[in-house]
Formats: C-alpha cells, sequence, structure tokens
C-alpha cells in the first residue's frame, strides 16, 4: 500500500513497490514490472527536457486505449502538465481544446496524421511521436520529434512537486462552455491512496481495465490506485462486450471497473460464459460514473457470487468520492456508499451553509481540485466555506441515512421539473427497471409548451422480450404518482450514450430528435 501521506507526487507514489513485481499490462503482451516503469519515468523526463519541455508545460495526449496510453500518463505527468483528449474528437475539438489548456506538444503514436495532427499544425504546437513494439513490456515507449538545437543545451529534467498540476481534464460542458478543471499530485494520490484503502488492495491484486483512459475514472480507479497499492493493471484495447470474457480467462483479474451500461452487456452474455466466471473467481467488481440500479446490481452479485463495490466520484474530486464498502460491512443496492476518502455532507441548494436533510451533495478533502482554471465565476458558484472548511458543490442531490450511506436523488440540473413538481429521473428508472422485460432505461425531460417540461423515457427491452409501448406505461402507472408517468416511452435498439459509456439524459431529447410536446 502507499504511504498514509497524502501529500505526494506520483513519482513519489511509485517508489516503493517492489521493482520485479508487475505494474502494467495488455493482453498477450510481457508484463512491464515496476523497476522498468521507473526506469522508463527517468528516460522519458529526459526526453521532454530535450524536447524543450519542462515542469509546467501542457502536453496534449491522444492515443488509443492500451498500455502506452496509461503509461504515458504515468511517466509524462512526473514531469509536465498531462491532458487526455478524447480520440473520437474532430479536428475543431482538438482546435479548441488544445488551445483552451494552452498546450505545448502533441503526443500522439508514430505515423498518425489525423485530426489531432492537423489542429496541432495548424496552433503550431509541437508534436511528439510514441513509437513501442508488441515484442517489448506493455507500456515501453519512447518519444521522437524535434529536438532543440544542438547549440542549444537541453535543460536538465526537473521532477514536478506534490503541489503541482498533473492532470488538466474538461468538465462535459453539456449546458454551458467546458471548464478546465486542473488536478495537482497530492489530488491524484490522495485519490489513488483513497480507492486502493477503500478496495484493500495489495500486490497480489490485478484490474482488468475495459475504461476509457483519457477520462477520470479508468486514469484514477483502474491505473492510479493500482499502481499506488504496488497491484496491475491490464490495460486493453477498450471495452467490447464479445470480447470481456476471453480478456477475463486470459489475464486472470481479481477485479475490474465499469460504468452500469458495461456492466448491463456483460450480464447480457454471463451465462454462455459461467465456466470463465467460476474459473476466475473475482474478488469483487467495482461500479462507478453513474448509478447503478438496484436491479443489475443483485443480478450482478447473483452472477458473478462476488461483491459489487459501487463507487461516486466526479472529474472535480480526482475520482472518488464514495465508495460502497467491502464485506463484512453492508452493502447497500442503490446507494452510492459511504464517505471514502473526502469529507461528504449536504447543503442548501440555494444558501452556503450544511444542513442534514435533502439536499446538494458537497466535499471537502486533498483530492479535490484547488479550482477551475480561469473561471472566478464557476469557483464562486462551486466552492464555499463552512465549519472550517472549503466545500465543493457537485450538482448532485441527495441525502445520508442514520449510517452515513449516501442516496443519489440525481442531478440537479437533471431534476424533471412538471409545472412546479419535481421529478427524481433515477426514480422512475427504477420503476422502470422492475419490469421483467426491461433491460436497461434513462428517463428524461422533455420541454413542454405549457408545463415547462414533461416525463419522458427511453427503454431497451431484453433479448427476446416483445412488449407494447401501452403496457409498459400501465406498468409505470400502477407504481407512480400520476405526474411522474412518462408521457412518452420509446422502445430502442441501443440508448444514446457518452465518449465513456455514460447514459447522458441532458439534451437526450435532442438527440433522439424528439419535439416539444404541447
Amino acid at each position: 500500500m502507499c504511504s498514509s501521506d497524502l501529500d505526494m507526487t506520483l513519482q513519489e507514489m511509485l517508489a516503493s513497490a517492489p521493482g520485479a513485481s508487475p505494474a502494467l499490462g495488455a493482453p498477450n503482451r510481457p508484463w512491464m514490472q515496476f523497476g522498468e516503469l521507473r526506469k522508463l519515468s527517468q528516460t522519458i523526463g529526459a526526453q521532454l527536457a530535450g524536447f524543450g519541455l519542462g515542469r509546467g508545460d501542457r502536453v496534449a495526449i491522444v492515443l488509443p486505449n492500451g498500455p502506452e496510453m496509461a503509461s504515458a500518463f504515468v511517466t509524462i505527468a512526473q514531469w509536465c502538465v498531462t491532458a487526455p483528449l478524447n480520440p473520437a474528437y474532430k479536428r475543431d475539438e482538438y482546435a479548441f481544446y488544445m488551445d483552451d489548456l494552452k498546450a505545448k506538444a502533441l503526443v500522439v503514436m508514430a505515423g498518425e496524421d489525423g485530426p489531432a495532427v492537423q489542429a496541432a499544425d495548424e496552433l503550431g504546437i509541437k508534436i511528439l511521436r510514441l513509437h513501442s513494439s508488441d515484442a517489448s513490456p506493455a507500456g515501453v515507449f519512447s518519444l521522437r520529434g524535434s529536438a532543440l538545437a544542438s547549440a542549444t543545451a537541453a535543460p536538465e529534467a526537473v521532477p514536478a512537486q506534490a503541489d503541482d498540476i498533473a492532470l488538466i481534464l474538461h468538465t462535459s460542458g453539456t449546458t454551458s462552455r467546458p471548464k478546465i478543471v486542473p488536478l495537482l499530485h497530492r489530488n491524484l494520490t490522495a485519490s489513488g491512496h483513497h480507492i486502493a484503502s477503500s478496495l484493500a488492495l495489495s500486490g497480489a491484486d490485478r484490474c482488468l481495465n475495459v475504461m476509457p483512459l483519457f477520462h477520470i475514472h479508468g486514469l484514477v480507479a483502474a491505473v492510479t490506485a493500482s499502481l499506488c497499492a504496488g497491484a496491475s493493471v491490464s490495460c486493453t484495447a477498450g471495452f467490447d462486450a464479445l470480447k470481456f470474457f476471453g480478456l477475463m480467462k486470459e489475464v486472470q483479474p481479481t477485479w475490474y471497473t465499469a460504468v452500469p451500461t458495461m456492466h448491463q452487456a456483460i450480464l447480457s452474455r454471463a451465462a454462455r460464459n459461467a465456466e470463465v466466471i467460476t474459473e476466475v473467481g473475482l474478488r469483487f467488481l467495482r461500479s462507478s460514473s453513474a448509478s447503478l440500479p438496484p436491479q443489475v446490481f443483485d443480478e450482478l452479485v447473483k452472477t458473478f457470487n462476488a461483491p459489487v463495490i459501487e463507487g461516486y466520484g466526479m472529474t472535480e474530486a480526482a475520482h472518488q468520492m464514495c465508495s460502497n464498502p467491502l464485506p463484512p460491512r453492508a452493502q447497500k443496492p442503490g446507494c452510492v456508499g459511504i464517505a471514502a476518502g473526502p469529507m461528504v455532507r449536504i447543503a442548501s441548494e440555494s444558501e452556503d451553509h450544511l444542513i442534514d436533510d435533502l439536499g446538494e451533495i458537497v466535499i471537502s478533502g486533498p483530492n479535490v481540485t484547488p479550482g477551475y482554471e480561469s473561471n472566478p465565476d464557476a469557483n464562486a458558484k462551486s466552492f464555499f466555506e463552512a465549519e472550517g472548511h472549503r466545500w465543493f458543490r457537485t450538482g448532485d442531490q441527495g441525502h445520508l441515512d442514520a449510517e452515513g450511506y449516501l442516496w443519489l436523488t440525481g442531478r440537479l440540473k437533471e431534476i424533471i421539473n412538471r409545472g412546479g413538481e419535481k421529478i427524481s429521473p433515477r426514480e422512475v428508472d427504477e420503476v422502470l427497471m422492475d419490469h421483467p422485460a426491461v433491460a436497461q432505461a434513462v428517463t428524461f425531460a422533455l420541454p413542454h409548451a405549457k408545463l415547462g417540461e414533461d416525463v419522458a423515457a427511453a427503454v431497451v427491452l431484453r433479448d427476446g422480450a416483445d412488449i407494447e409501448v401501452a403496457e409498459i406505461r400501465k406498468f409505470t402507472q400502477e407504481r407512480l404518482a400520476a405526474f411522474k408517468v412518462p408521457r412518452k416511452i420509446l422502445i430502442l435498439d441501443e440508448i444514446p450514450k457518452g465518449a465513456t459509456g455514460k447514459l447522458q439524459r441532458i439534451g437526450l431529447h435532442e438527440k433522439l430528435g424528439l419535439a416539444e410536446s404541447a
């Protein structure tokens, strides 16, 4: 496990693991050991210095999922500021994000000449190409690009400090311009320690990562937490339900982490892979990034015969805020667990003080970002002082029960306001999921000319199910107050998701081509 001193850098975090222990892996690749990872970090630091890049300089990273993406983040962040970007972006999106974060360099795969490179060329940003070999241990790479002129002595590589920025991510920008979230080394190492502690990770653990590594969930919950504990993580090319059990058999993980939609896709293929599930024998499964429907929670526990650890996180907290505890402590389906790192309280939604009732969830702790970059208005709205601590407003609504377990009722911006009646989309989701024919459900606001908003829902049916919308609506009418019953229900083959596999309620009516109702 990592030190109890959370005020450290990524370099310090990696220092204590045995050199011969496996750190990073990938299917059909030799493992990179911790000693090799530490050596690679020194090599990359020197290479970055040779390119004129050092402490405080911002390096955008656009790489496919895999061990090189993980090692690029871990090593480059020890010397510069990393800014992973979604490989699916278009040129204009890359141009916006790289300009917004003031990137000095872009790291791409050797031979890459796509929209990220085009945007960097237009902005005059240095391009560094990552070279690797499948014959080498997973994650081993070198950087090539235009070095400093020979007449100029390359500066000595200076490692980052605990209060330096290690990682920059943008918020999703669903309803406004994306905000820049800087995360310091001490934020990341604190979060890694929190996750490793709540999951009781040790050197014997191995994570199968299927999460995107341009997102906080994969970067911190899978990679950083594993390395913090001296454990190993196998980095796949991304999530593919058809390949999941084959990867599970090959990698022999003790756990994996995913979002609810991924878990549901895995469950749909679990029956035909019962032997693999028994052979591997996961210690636990983890779910985060969105609330796990209680029905899916129960099915995962039954299928894998292992605890499901539901976590609650967000970018501004360097991922984890709460986590359901491991047995023997109680797990509560539909609940995101107890505080697991930062302090977690409830605040008034309109005033800067803490309350003991339903309200906005707020957090305070060493993993929390110091604030949005160059955005004083957002900081003024998001942070406040109370009871001797600085609190961050999550934008989520919920309440704490008598045992300190946190229950989410929804995003404040997602709460549907139907003519003054406030409806939690999650409550409707759970009723829809109780129908035996429904595999997935997402409830969302549909603009209404008179009421302001009305309730709509999209559902995906279980394999072989054949049911009419009217029957689903009748099912909800028997279980919900009339104002909560979806006025429009769509049966879809697939519900549109965000880049990380997360269902997104805000703006879903537009994605589905639904017009305002009268």
